[in-house]
């Protein structure tokens, strides 16, 4: 199945490190990160789990949980956190899911269906496309996703900004520019007409062009 923005996540139960969950009922209100890795004990996913290890209150403040996934068991999973801790310093307080069955990397499209149901003997370039990122929201929907090669480790301060930008979009109807940061300027998204944006923005928008409206980016509270 191939997956899409704004389809919906699809639901599994699993074992992970912190116990059995059911997906759609872990994410609870907020949003979730799920994010994968081809195998356990592999170099460049080591440096990436101490990296997001060490930004679980960032995503925390952003009502964000975090998830990661490879296809080995739980129990490596539980062995190889101690290697990432010893890396980088920050202990892995996220849950990480065991998919040795494969049926989780399939149902999100990361593995095809003919790749077998076993774990067992496989290498991380048998492996290699489960490298994904999902931005999923409240209301189960993927909101985003990445896809990275095995040889470059992702950069969790842009996924902080994509969910970041995430976020005010599904709440404010606004659109992030090209190269956007916190608290710069954004984009009244087309969705919402002239005559509602000026209630929401009385002090009106810059607009050089006829379908480009700028505001300043609202302030919380």
């Amino acid at each position: 199945m191939t997956l899409r923005i704004n389809d919906t996540a699809p639901d599994f139960t699993a074992e992970t490190t912190q116990g059995t969950i059911n997906f759609h009922d872990w994410i609870g209100d907020g949003w979730a990160l799920l994010f994968s890795h081809p195998k356990d004990f592999t170099p460049v996913c080591t440096t990436e789990l101490g990296a997001v290890a060490a930004l679980q209150d960032a995503f925390a403040a952003r009502n964000c949980k975090i998830i990661g996934i490879s296809v080995d068991g739980v129990s490596d999973h539980k062995a190889w956190s101690k290697d990432i801790e010893s890396l980088r310093g920050h202990a892995v307080g996220y849950p990480l899911i065991g998919d040795p069955g494969l049926e989780i990397v399939k149902a999100y499209d990361m593995l095809p269906a003919d790749a077998g149901d076993t774990s067992e003997g496989r290498t991380p370039m048998d492996n290699a496309t489960a490298r994904s990122v999902f931005v999923i929201g409240p209301d189960r929907k993927i909101k985003a996703t990445l896809t990275y090669p095995m040889s470059t480790g992702r950069n969790f301060a842009e996924i902080l900004r994509l969910l970041d930008s995430c976020q005010l979009t599904a709440e404010k109807q606004l659109a992030t520019p090209a190269n956007w940061e916190q608290g710069d300027d954004v984009i009244i998204a087309p969705a919402v007409s002239d005559d509602v944006a000026r209630e929401r923005f009385p002090d009106g928008w810059e607009q050089p062009l006829p379908y480009i409206r700028i505001v300043p980016q609202p302030r919380e509270g």
